[in-house]
């Protein structure tokens, strides 16, 4: 049993690890069953820049689009903005909240850079979307020295449907996927220095250390899974109760409930802040002394980053 709580802890404190390593996964699945299964290339000098450039991106941008959509910090900032303007920027500190946005979309864009990088590592759409180029600097990279025919039948190469020699042919797919694979690992080398920058630089900035930063992640961590618990047991007891009072034809009990106020206050972003020790908006919220302290006033931080925006 305690081996099991052991490796139990072990895959919790890296589950951001595994979850990184199924995410890469399922992009790989998910490419080689694109290329396999759907993946025709037209092979004409009209559809094949298109169609490849849609197999590369297309399924980027619908990641990058589900990453945001199901991202909880980008709804806890966005929601309600349009009657409130200063949930996006409280006291007009428009820099402080493009730093949240950004990180929401630095975290976004792992699924996509995945992708990118799986797909052009493979080199079967970038082959089919650069074969169908007809610019002259594109045709003269692939077919210097080589006869008019090159020219004529590049587009036909992904599909080995073209009248070159085998030779001829081989070489240019060499060429393609060459060209394919150094994107995609300058699209790894590119990701992997910026966040280990990023991170380099947000630990550098930090103002608490890094055991107070650890200590305030698993705060988070076991509050949203409290308050997760709490919601359902109180969402549960609510309708029981209101169930009750309308079968049983009879007055509600009285039910103590967060108001308005106290549910909008709670939902700031918040994080660690030297000059009051709290750990999230809701610990700060359950601390305070003075129940109408105004919310404009109260320091509005990023919650994973851990940096304060003054």
């Amino acid at each position: 049993m305690d081996k099991f709580q052991t490796v139990l802890r072990f895959l919790m404190n890296q589950k951001a690890t595994i979850g990184y390593s199924f995410m890469a996964l399922l992009t790989i699945g998910g490419e080689r069953i694109f290329s396999m299964v759907s993946f025709q290339c037209p092979c004409n000098h009209d559809q094949n820049f298109a169609y490849g450039l849609t197999f590369l991106l297309g399924p980027a941008v619908v990641l990058l689009v589900l990453g945001l959509f199901f991202n909880t910090r980008l709804w806890r900032l966005y929601t309600g903005c349009c009657l409130n303007p200063m949930k996006l920027c409280p006291r007009g500190n428009c820099f402080g909240c493009f730093r949240v946005f950004t990180s929401i979309f630095t975290g976004a864009c792992v699924a996509p850079l995945m992708w990118l990088s799986v797909a052009l590592l493979n080199g079967t759409f970038y082959e089919c979307a650069v074969s169908g180029r007809d610019e002259n600097l594109v045709v003269d990279l692939f077919c210097k020295n080589k006869t008019m025919k090159c020219r004529e039948e590049l587009a036909r190469v992904p599909c080995g449907r073209s009248k070159l020699s085998a030779d001829e042919r081989m070489d240019l797919l060499l060429m393609f996927r060459a060209q394919s694979q150094i994107l995609g690992w300058f699209i790894i080398i590119i990701a992997a220095t910026v966040g280990l920058l990023g991170t380099c630089y947000t630990n550098c900035r930090s103002k608490v250390s890094f055991l107070q930063r650890t200590f305030w992640k698993r705060y988070m961590e076991k509050e949203k899974e409290h308050f997760d618990a709490y919601t359902t047991d109180y969402a549960s007891k609510l309708a029981e109760r209101n169930l009750s009072s309308f079968f049983d034809n009879k007055n509600p009990e009285p039910f103590p409930f967060p108001n308005h106020k106290a549910w909008e206050q709670i939902s700031e972003l918040y994080t660690f802040s030297r000059s009051e020790q709290y750990y999230s908006t809701l610990h700060n919220y359950v601390e305070r002394t003075d129940p109408d302290f105004p919310p404009e006033k109260r320091p509005v931080l990023d919650l994973e980053r851990g940096m304060e925006m003054k």
